[in-house]
């Protein structure tokens, strides 16, 4: 950590240059004696990262930014705060602490926070930062946290840990396969805390999660803006074999949550498919991942339009459903459709068809935007195009 970047002349310098390509500031010599090029271009590119992901962090002087890998794989604040609400009051160790947005979140709840971070540099990132925003009740330790939790025994009201997915410039998704490895240590975790919350991709299959970790308290699935972000799993003392699924959807305005038990789900038995009525319904990505399908009908008097299809119709105009509503403007079978649609500048959303999204640009020249909306779906037995606008 160079902390000649923190002198308000290099910030003032960060901010007047915002809006610079950081290719190009890298290639440039840096104008700052003991600063290279290549932390300034770093610096750069985590603030603009910032403005989207961690806004106050962005219009705070004198944050520290760390490499591009670790502003990818950090936390939003929006989903560090909605983290927060599954916590209790009392102490908090966040074993892969990283940047430190997840920590920094969870010590406005917490007496105590420690942050174990392997990466001694990104550690003292974390330190610097947290003395800028003035948070004091967080202990940084560069260190392994498993053997941090065997040495210490100590217990807190909650443990979060987000293991690293990437091993070896490898994705992985299996709980077994990340570091640490979590089902090797899940009784350490559990010995350590009263609540132990896990933070996965969301390319995890739930059940195999489930399978991975036994009884679990509860699942969140979290979406930003109809983009399925993470899944976090709850696992208290007593945990549930049947654990609630939170679907959590969340913006800047506020965080609406649908909430359900798997078996509600599949004891829900439809009396059909619909054709395409007045008002069609995508639901977020979040209840989609959670495999709530059938239980939207019965929640919210929708009707589906196919067993595979997931998108689901109406008359009446129902303003309660979990994600984007469409007025209908026409529907027609794929072949008839072809003519009508070709060369068509609207947004294209293809569900339970045998063409991609691309695919069916390409085929039919046409262009990405505008308010019109195409939906390429499978109704009944018969491919179609519902024409529609968003509401």
């Amino acid at each position: 950590m160079n902390r000649l970047i923190t002198d308000t002349i290099v910030q003032d310098f960060l901010t007047d240059h915002l809006n610079d390509d950081v290719s190009l500031i890298a290639l440039r010599k840096s104008p700052f004696p003991g600063i290279s090029a290549a932390e300034l271009a770093t610096q750069l590119d985590g603030k603009k990262r910032a403005l989207k992901k961690l806004p106050h962090w962005a219009h705070t002087t004198g944050i520290y930014y760390p490499p591009r890998l670790n502003m990818e794989q950090c936390s939003s604040e929006l989903s560090a705060a909605y983290k927060v609400e599954l916590t209790q009051a009392g102490t908090l160790a966040d074993l892969t602490g990283g940047f430190g947005v997840d920590s920094f979140a969870f010590a406005k709840r917490m007496e105590h926070v420690v942050h174990l971070e392997m990466n001694e540099e990104l550690s003292a990132i974390a330190n610097h930062n947290a003395s800028v925003f003035g948070i004091n009740n967080i202990s940084f330790l560069s260190r392994d946290c498993i053997s941090y939790l065997k040495e210490k025994k100590e217990t807190f009201e909650n443990i979060f840990i987000d293991p690293a997915r990437r091993v070896e410039n490898k994705k992985v998704f299996l709980l077994q396969d990340t570091v640490p490895n979590v089902i090797q240590n899940l009784d350490t975790l559990k010995a350590s805390a009263t609540r132990l919350i896990i933070k996965t991709s969301p390319l995890l299959d739930i059940q195999a999660g489930l399978q991975e970790l036994g009884s679990v308290s509860a699942i969140h699935v979290v979406s930003i803006k109809n983009d399925c972000k993470e899944l976090l799993w709850v696992i208290d003392q007593h945990a549930s074999a049947s654990p609630k699924i939170t679907c959590a959807m969340l913006d800047a305005q506020h965080t609406r949550l649908f909430e359900f038990y798997a078996e509600e789900e599949a004891e829900v038995v439809l009396d059909g498919y619909s054709e395409v009525l007045n008002y069609l319904y995508e639901p977020d990505v979040a209840l989609l991942k959670a495999g709530c399908f059938k239980l939207l009908c019965r929640r919210f008097g929708v009707k589906k339009l196919h067993r595979n299809s997931h998108l689901y119709t109406s008359n009446e105009r129902i303003d309660e459903f979990p994600g984007r509503t469409f007025l209908v403007k026409g529907t027609l079978p794929y072949a008839e459709a072809v003519q009508h649609i070709n060369k068509r500048k609207a947004n294209i959303i293809a569900r339970n068809f045998p063409m991609t999204v691309a695919e069916l640009s390409k085929k039919h020249k046409l262009v990405e935007g505008g308010n019109d909306f195409l939906l390429f779906s499978r109704i009944d037995k018969m491919l179609c195009v519902i024409e529609a606008t968003r509401l």
